[in-house]
């Protein structure tokens, strides 16, 4: 009897170790999916705005630009020169970044000018190159405030050089940043804006003065691929059982371009 009840206790020791050991197996999977391949992302702004609004849950793959500390969860870093498989965006591409300023904080823009790329404004039109991009009007469009409040914006096509376009918005025919005159992009960095012109704190700005400033590459967390699911905000100040009346159920699993 008592040899039976010991073979009893050491099986059940067995499968609880067995158990233990395929919780951390699929922990350990979990985080290397994370590491590699995607990450979830919130949008808390409309500074991207019409292509990413308040509210949406937006998914970053990670290896297009191979990776880094920037990219990396929990706080680990890589040695050396802190990236490996590194390559930079194409222009036009919406990435995921650690903000300079404060790195805790992810931010996302539109890359509009790679290494050497001279970049200027002019009357709230972008130049690259010693060239206007192209800009087509394209009715009126809307932004949202964070509070769920709307405002008329106008909105353009804009393409730019190798033929990427989409959309952005204007909100006030003349604005602060406007006018910026003409800078190179340095190797290693990239210029970033986002898609509300007038309400977009990006590298026509410096960290400083709240801005991104030239974004260094390594500070690339991943590429903006998809938004899986999206919810207005404005509904927060609005009985609860009307909340799910702000899932804009168009959006979900839409392409980001």
């Amino acid at each position: 009897m008592t040899t039976d009840t010991a073979s009893q206790d050491g099986g059940s020791a067995r499968r609880w170790l067995r158990g233990i050991a395929e919780l951390a197996a699929l922990l350990l999977l979990i985080t290397a999916a994370k590491t590699a391949i995607a990450e979830p992302f919130y949008v808390p702004s409309g500074s991207m705005e019409p292509t990413l609004q308040i509210g949406d849950e937006l998914i970053a793959t990670k290896y297009p630009y191979g990776y880094g500390t920037a990219s990396l969860p929990f706080g680990l870093t890589l040695a050396g020169d802190g990236r490996i498989f590194g390559r930079v965006p194409a222009r036009g591409d919406v990435v995921v970044f650690r903000w300079p300023g404060n790195p805790s904080q992810t931010w996302v823009k539109r890359v509009v000018g790679l290494p050497g790329d001279r970049i200027a404004m002019h009357s709230g039109r972008l130049w690259i190159n010693g060239e206007p991009v192209g800009l087509r009007p394209d009715g009126d469009g809307r932004v949202e405030h964070e509070n769920g409040a709307t405002g008329p914006a106008a909105r353009f096509v804009e393409t730019l050089p190798g033929g990427v376009s989409h959309p952005i918005l204007k909100l006030a025919a003349h604005a602060p940043l406007d006018e910026m005159p003409e800078v190179t992009v340095p190797a290693g960095d990239l210029f970033v804006m986002g898609d509300n012109r007038d309400d977009s704190a990006d590298s026509r700005l410096s960290v400083a003065s709240g801005g991104v400033g030239f974004l260094p590459v390594g500070d690339l967390v991943g590429k903006a691929e998809a938004v899986v699911a999206s919810w207005d905000l404005g509904r927060r100040s609005q009985p609860i059982w009307t909340w799910p009346s702000g899932l804009r159920l168009d959006r979900f699993l839409s392409a980001i371009d």
